[in-house]
């Protein structure tokens, strides 16, 4: 059990270990990496049942859940990072499952994550930049320049139909239309009679 509770505490540790890359973005907030997992998952979720039984859309679930663990020990590397410094993710993936009764499921996962070849891998894969691009849609609804940059390079790291059909929806949309219903009275009069 000791081991599953080290576990834990280092999975928590995602929830203290920022998204770096909105540093370059002027006037954007921050994020953890548990922050934006658990956003990836919620889409890896929606992109499975939408590719149908094409995919095992479960495991597209349980790929975009542990994408970045390892992030735990490696941090985030944003894009500029990544032009200097190389994160050994096999090496600390292998660290952070040794020991555990479910090591081998879990290696799994992030290997077939890593390898990006399965059309689930793919898939979780294209969840992640979708994150990116409802982040980028909110920022730019907020009034942040320069997320029209971002989005075209995550809108080419898209590899199926479903997920550039998502994207191509998110950046036409607005990020506040789900809850300002710009064509109702109740913003005038609110809950009152």
């Amino acid at each position: 059990m000791d081991r599953i509770v080290d576990f834990l505490f280092e999975v928590g540790m995602l929830k203290r270990t920022p998204r770096t890359g909105w540093q370059f973005l002027a006037g954007a907030g921050g994020e953890s990496v548990a922050d934006h997992s658990f956003r990836v998952a919620m889409i890896a979720f929606v992109l499975g049942r939408v590719a149908g039984a094409a995919v095992d859309a479960d495991r597209v679930l349980r790929l975009a859940l542990v994408h970045d663990l390892a992030e735990a020990r490696t941090g985030d590397l944003n894009y500029m990072n990544q032009k200097y410094v190389e994160a050994d993710e096999a090496r600390a993936s292998a660290d952070l499952v040794r020991g555990l009764p479910f090591a081998d499921e879990l290696a799994e996962l992030l290997a077939e994550y890593r390898d990006g070849v399965t059309p689930e891998a793919i898939l979780a894969h294209d969840a992640d930049q979708l994150e990116l691009l409802l982040q980028l849609a909110e920022q730019r609804d907020g009034g942040v320049p320069g997320t029209e940059h971002w989005a075209h390079f995550a809108l080419q790291r898209l590899r199926t139909p479903a997920a550039t059909d998502l994207a191509r929806a998110v950046l036409d949309g607005d990020s506040s239309r789900w809850w300002f219903d710009r064509g109702s009275d109740w913003w005038v009069r609110g809950g009152k009679r």
